[in-house]
C-alpha cells in the first residue's frame, strides 16, 4: 500500500472576485429542516424502530423544528408507514411540515404522494445526480441527458400534486452533489427545473448538498453565491444547503453558505449522518446562541436530547462534542479553574456573559455547575478551591487554597486519574478536620478578672489526647490568645500564631462555624482547621489540630530516636 497524495486534485475555485459573503454576518436563524428521520436514520447500521422513531419525532418538534423530513417511504415500506402512522395518528402540529424524499423516477413519485394522502402540509423533495462522475461513470449521461432526468422528475411531482389538492404542496429539488458539480451547471439545471414549477404558485425550495464535502467552506461559500447571483428567479425561491461532514467542516459550510445568501439549512442533531456525517444542527444553532442571535429551537434541556439521540441512532456521543459532550464545560487545568472561579464570582445577573474559558453558560443547557471543575493532576489551587466553595461551602484562605491544592495534586498523581468532589472532601477531613492522635476539646472556660490578669482574659481547657485529659491554662487578648499561650507554658513550645480565617458554613449548614489557623510551632509552620456551631470553640479546636501536629511529629522522632 502506498500513501501518495498525488492521486488526488484539489476541487477548481469559482471565478468570483468580488464576493460579498465575507463582508456578511449571521444576525438571524435560518429555516431549519431536520433529516434525523432520513438521512440520519439510512446512515445506522440498525435503523429506527418504529418506537425509536416516534420518540425522535416528538423531540423534533418539541425542540421547535417546523420543517421535519420523515423518510423515503417510496423505497422502504417502514418509511411509508411511519409517514402514514404520522398521518393517521393525527401526531403532526398545524405549524410543522414533513417531507419525504424521491427519486426523479415516477412510480417513486407516485408512491410518495400516497404515502402522503391526507397530511396538512408536506415538501415533496426530488433529486438526481448532476456531477461529472455521477454523468460520466455511473450513468453514462451527457448533461442534457442528465438535465432532463431533473425536469421530467419536476413534472410528475406537479402532476401528482394535482391529484391531492387538499394538502399544501411545497416542491424541492437538489442536484445532488453539487458541491462537485460545475456551478454554471448546475445552476441551469435548477433553472430548468424552477420554469417547470414557476407558474405552480408552489413554494419552490432549491436545496444545495455538500453529497461529498469535497473542498474548504470558502469555496463552498462562493458557489452558494454565485447560484445566488445567477439562478433566474431568486426572489421567488427558498435557497436551502445540505453539507456533509467529509472534511469536518460542514459546519463551517453551512454557515458560510448562509452569509453567501442561503435561507435554509438542512442537517441531524448532533451531527449524525452518512460517513462522517451530516451538519450537525444542534452545534450551529448553539453557535448563533453564543453571539446573541435567537436560534429558534429551544436547546435548553441538552441533556434530553442526547439521551434521546443515543437512544434512537445507538450512537454514543463524544464527551468532547461542541456544547453537548460531557467534558466541554470542565476545566482540568489551574490556571483555568482560577480563572473561572474569579469570573464566575463577579459575573453580574444583568450584564452580558463574561466568564473565563467558558464561552456560554452551562447552566443555558440545564447543566450544573458541579461538573466544570474537574480536579486531576493537572489542578491548581482555583479548582479544589472551587469544588470545596461549591460543594461544602468553604470559603478558604489563600494560603488554605495552596496548601489543600498540594495535597489534592498528590493524590491526583499517585492515582494518575480524577479526584471526585467526595474523595477531596475526605482528603479535607482527613487532614485538616480530623483531630491529631484524637486531639479533642472536651470543654472549656473563660472569664475575666481585671485585678488578677490586667484586664486580660482567662481560659482553662480540657481536652483529650492519646486517650487521656489535658488541662491547660492560659491568659490572653482573647480566647485563641490565651490558647496559645496556655500551650506554650504547658509543653514548652514556641507558638505564634501567623494567620487566621473563620466564617459561617453556608452549604446546607449554616447553624456552624468555621475557622482556620496558620501557627508557627518552633518556627515550622502547622494548618489547622475544625467546624462548631460556636465560633469560639471552632477557633480553639483548629488552633489545637494545628499544634498538635507539632506534639506528634516530636513524639515520632522521640521514638524514631
Amino acid at each position: 500500500m502506498s500513501f501518495d497524495h498525488r492521486k488526488y486534485q484539489a476541487t477548481p475555485g469559482v471565478a468570483i472576485s468580488d464576493r460579498q459573503w465575507p463582508n456578511n454576518s449571521l444576525t438571524t436563524a435560518p429555516i431549519w429542516c431536520s433529516v434525523d428521520l432520513r438521512d440520519g436514520n439510512q446512515a445506522l447500521v440498525e435503523p429506527m424502530t418504529v418506537d425509536q422513531k416516534l420518540r425522535m419525532w416528538d423531540l423534533l418538534v418539541k425542540l421547535g423544528f417546523k420543517q421535519i423530513e420523515v423518510g423515503f417511504p417510496s423505497a422502504s415500506q417502514p418509511d411509508f408507514d411511519f409517514v402514514r402512522a404520522l398521518i393517521d395518528g393525527n401526531r403532526i402540529p398545524e405549524d410543522v411540515t414533513i417531507q419525504v424524499l424521491t427519486q426523479a423516477r415516477e412510480e417513486l413519485i407516485a408512491r410518495s404522494y400516497e404515502a402522503m394522502d391526507g397530511a396538512k402540509k408536506a415538501i415533496v423533495h426530488v433529486y438526481n445526480s448532476t456531477s461529472p462522475v455521477q454523468r460520466e461513470r455511473v450513468f453514462g449521461m451527457d448533461k442534457e441527458g442528465i438535465k432532463a432526468i431533473g425536469v421530467q422528475g419536476a413534472r410528475w411531482v406537479k402532476e401528482y400534486a394535482e391529484k391531492y389538492p387538499n394538502t399544501e404542496w411545497s416542491f424541492q429539488y437538489s442536484p445532488e452533489s453539487f458541491s462537485s458539480t460545475e456551478v454554471e451547471y448546475a445552476t441551469e439545471v435548477c433553472d430548468a427545473v424552477i420554469a417547470e414549477w414557476h407558474d405552480t404558485g408552489k413554494p419552490i425550495i432549491i436545496n444545495l448538498p455538500a453529497t461529498v464535502e469535497c473542498t474548504t467552506p470558502n469555496v463552498f461559500a462562493d458557489q452558494v453565491e454565485w447560484f445566488c447571483r445567477n439562478v433566474k428567479h431568486r426572489q421567488d425561491i427558498i435557497v436551502s444547503l445540505h453539507t456533509h461532514n467529509d472534511r469536518g467542516c460542514a459546519i463551517a459550510a453551512a454557515e458560510l453558505g448562509v452569509m453567501a445568501g442561503a435561507d435554509r439549512i438542512e442537517g441531524t442533531l448532533l451531527g449524525n449522518g452518512e460517513r462522517t456525517g451530516n451538519m450537525d444542527i444542534v452545534t450551529m444553532a448553539m453557535n448563533l446562541y453564543s453571539q446573541g442571535v435567537d436560534p429558534e429551537l429551544d436547546l435548553s434541556q441538552m441533556d434530553e436530547i442526547i439521551a434521546v439521540a443515543e437512544h434512537c441512532t445507538n450512537i454514543p456521543l463524544h464527551p468532547r462534542h461542541p456544547y453537548a459532550g460531557d467534558l466541554v464545560f470542565t476545566a482540568f487545568s489551574g490556571s483555568h479553574q482560577d480563572a473561572i472561579r474569579k469570573c464566575m464570582s463577579k459575573q453580574g445577573d444583568d450584564e452580558h456573559w463574561q466568564v473565563a474559558y467558558l464561552p456560554i453558560d452551562p447552566a443555558d443547557l440545564g447543566r450544573t455547575y458541579e461538573a466544570v471543575i474537574r480536579i486531576n493532576s493537572q489542578s491548581g489551587k482555583g479548582g479544589v478551591t472551587w469544588v470545596l466553595e461549591n460543594d461544602y461551602g468553604l470559603n478558604l484562605p489563600r494560603w488554605m487554597q495552596i496548601d489543600a491544592s498540594r495535597k489534592v495534586q498528590a493524590a491526583a498523581e499517585e492515582i494518575s486519574g480524577e479526584i471526585s468532589p467526595q474523595q477531596i472532601w475526605e482528603l479535607f477531613e482527613e487532614n485538616y478536620l480530623k483531630p491529631v492522635d484524637g486531639c479533642a476539646m472536651q470543654n472549656f472556660a473563660l472569664s475575666q478578672d481585671n485585678a488578677e490578669n490586667d484586664g486580660r482574659d482567662a481560659l482553662k481547657l480540657i481536652f483529650d489526647y492519646q486517650g487521656k485529659s489535658v488541662e491547660i491554662t492560659g491568659q490572653g487578648e482573647g480566647a485563641i490568645s490565651a490558647l496559645v499561650n496556655g500551650w506554650r507554658d504547658h509543653y514548652g513550645d514556641t507558638v505564634e500564631i501567623l494567620d487566621y480565617s473563620e466564617h459561617a458554613l453556608n452549604s446546607g449548614t449554616s447553624s456552624q462555624a468555621i475557622a482556620y489557623v496558620m501557627l508557627s510551632v518552633n518556627n515550622t509552620r502547622y494548618i489547622g482547621v475544625a467546624a462548631h456551631r460556636d465560633v469560639v470553640s471552632a477557633s480553639m479546636q483548629a488552633v489545637i489540630n494545628a499544634a498538635a501536629q507539632s506534639q506528634a511529629e516530636a513524639e515520632s522522632q522521640r521514638k524514631a530516636g
